[in-house]
């Protein structure tokens, strides 16, 4: 127990064996947290995480999110909880005007399920994500909707380069420029390294009256750093900027390689480049600077409801019908309104034409290369269906465990690898 001035802080340890080597964990539950539904207990680590071995040579080991709904299959009820509970702890009256900004692939859902949740106190918040897929020009010179504001690198990552886009709207684009709170949401933080990258990029990029950044994170694994007074912490290298964090649950981690471990091989998936296929119109979810990031969820429902039309009537099926185990599949960075899908059909779940009860989830296909074992239980890959001849994986789902997989893309359905359409019980839905 560490005595901090009146309060006891209880720190809690574990440790991690994975086959490179051994993670070992301190870490503190936030007990200003009461989840809902939960008998209103705080957050605890078997809660929010389980652990994996990154196919990666730059860092062993993944913390593994269940509830993000996207290595593990989560209710999207539990995934809007953990939205809105993290958005809560973002403080009232901050300057405005406030940036919510998402990093990809992981944390686009979830930003903007924090962006969701704050608006009903920052109605004029802005939403942004960063993206890894270069969006190509129309060609029209006086239309500006593609235009790069910044890039940055996650250093740690499989695949480090994120690309920032700013706004076409005169309007937008001045509000983007003169934020003055940025709130940086991602699914975990373990040195801060990526928050100083962002801000920087965003400064010398335009965003030169910041006066607050908010690091907004499930987990928060830079524990031991923002608690030492060093001149390499993350608040000491965001010069004339105050810097906060807030988090579900917050820790330091060690890790000590395992002796002689094997070396390892990771696919190719480090590239911006924008892939053969082309990006079907699903609105605009943040990869753009918006407002609203559900303006496309309408038209994509109305695919899906059609989809359904025909996929039951191929089977004979009445057109309506659904059944009771569904998984929703997102794709890479496409998350968001497949997760609003998901959860449209969770609200939905009594109606006529689904039977009472059904079990809702909600996942994603990923480029994030993973070794099985520990919370990776099974693993598909196939080519990615944005033309970059690049792997994809899902993880801890079995096919034949679901009655229905509705896969959900942002290019067209034919892009989609043939393991998907040799499935019969997989539903796609395309913007076309």
């Amino acid at each position: 127990m560490i005595e901090n001035g009146a309060k006891s802080i209880n720190v809690h340890k574990r440790n991690i064996v994975l086959p490179r080597g051994e993670l070992a964990l301190s870490y503190q539950i936030n007990a200003a947290i009461k989840r809902a539904g939960a008998g209103e207990q705080p957050y605890q680590l078997e809660d929010l995480l389980d652990f994996a071995q990154r196919i990666n040579p730059k860092r062993a080991f993944l913390f593994v999110s269940k509830v993000l709904g996207r290595h593990i299959p989560v209710a999207p009820s539990v995934m809007r909880t953990s939205f809105t509970d993290l958005a809560n702890l973002v403080p009232d009256e901050l300057a405005e005007p406030i940036l919510v900004i998402g990093m990809a692939e992981t944390a686009v859902g979830l930003s903007a399920g924090v962006h969701q949740a704050l608006q009903t106190r920052y109605p004029n918040a802005l939403l942004l994500n960063s993206t890894r897929h270069a969006q190509h020009d129309d060609g029209n010179d006086s239309n500006n909707d593609n235009v790069l504001l910044t890039t940055f690198s996650e250093d740690h990552s499989h695949a480090s380069q994120h690309l920032i886009y700013q706004s076409a709207d005169k309007v937008t684009q001045a509000q983007l420029l003169a934020t003055k709170t940025l709130i940086m949401v991602d699914d975990e933080a373990s040195t801060g390294n990526t928050c100083v990258n962002v801000v920087s990029a965003l400064r010398a990029a335009g965003l030169t009256q910041l006066q607050q950044v908010h690091l907004t994170t499930l987990v928060d694994w830079s524990l031991n750093q923002h608690q030492a007074d060093t001149d390499d912490s993350v608040a000491s290298r965001l010069a004339n900027i105050d810097f906060y964090r807030h988090h579900l649950l917050s820790g330091a981690w060690q890790w000590t390689d395992a002796p002689n471990p094997e070396p390892i091989m990771m696919p190719s998936v480090d590239t911006t480049e924008a892939g053969s296929n082309a990006l079907g119109d699903t609105g605009n979810w943040g990869r753009f600077p918006t407002l609203t990031s559900t303006d496309g969820f309408d038209s994509y429902l109305a695919n899906f409801q059609q989809a359904v039309r025909v996929f039951n009537q191929q089977r004979q099926l009445d057109d309506a019908y659904l059944p009771t185990r569904i998984l929703v599949l997102g794709s890479n960075e496409f998350v968001w309104l497949p997760f609003l899908l998901a959860e449209w059909l969770e609200k939905n779940s009594n109606i006529d034409n689904v039977i009472n009860h059904p079990e809702i989830k909600f996942s994603a296909l990923t480029r994030s290369p993973i070794a099985l074992g520990g919370g990776i239980s099974t693993r598909l890959s196939f080519t990615d269906n944005y033309g970059l001849g690049m792997t994809n994986f899902v993880y801890n789902v079995n096919p034949a465990d679901w009655d229905l997989i509705v896969l959900c893309v942002e290019t067209s359905s034919e892009s989609v690898d043939s393991l998907w359409h040799g499935l019969d019980n997989v539903l796609i839905v395309s913007p076309s």
